[in-house]
């Protein structure tokens, strides 16, 4: 069974967040995944990233949480941000991060009917940069911020539009 075989989506539930604090292993990962957050991520922090953000959503492999994203800045049948994306440290770079993103475009613009997702993500990570770029994902601004060790790096936000094709 291949990796994208075994792999299922589903919404997280509270009894994920345990388990989704582990996917961060350190302060300057959590910038990149979320922040705002503070290192050690953990579940109480999950408990009030849920009460602002939509499809809270877990990647699964045998059992295991593996991946985790979500939405925010949701604007109903309009457009949302993806976001908190994280891959499990020894899952990366086997496409599972593709496939939770390819999951959340599926459902935003499908479920949710939104007519645009935008996602963030910071210069410095350059594998997440090449995978948005990959998926259709344009840049369309630069915001510069301050990372955990006070210096200046660019947040650059990205955004796809869902292609409506004409009807014959």
């Amino acid at each position: 069974m291949t990796v994208m075989n075994a792999i299922h989506f589903r919404r997280a539930t509270e009894t994920d967040y345990p388990a989704i604090c582990t996917l961060v292993r350190n302060e300057a990962e959590l910038f990149l995944v979320w922040p705002n957050g503070r290192y050690p991520l953990t579940v109480a922090q999950l408990q009030s990233l849920s009460e602002t953000r939509q499809a809270l959503t877990v990647a699964v492999i045998d059992g295991r949480i593996v991946g985790f994203a979500n939405y925010y800045d949701y604007q109903a049948g309009e457009k949302a941000f993806i976001g908190n994306v994280v891959i499990a440290t020894d899952r990366r770079g086997q496409g599972l991060g593709r496939a939770l993103v390819e999951h959340m475009l599926a459902q935003g613009f499908g479920e949710h009917a939104l007519r645009e997702l935008r996602i963030s993500v910071f210069n410095q990570n350059a594998p997440a940069l090449l995978l948005y770029a990959g998926l259709g994902f344009m840049p369309y601004g630069i915001e510069k911020r301050k990372n955990p060790a006070g210096k200046s790096v660019a947040l650059i936000h990205m955004k796809l539009t869902k292609i409506k094709i004409p009807s014959r």
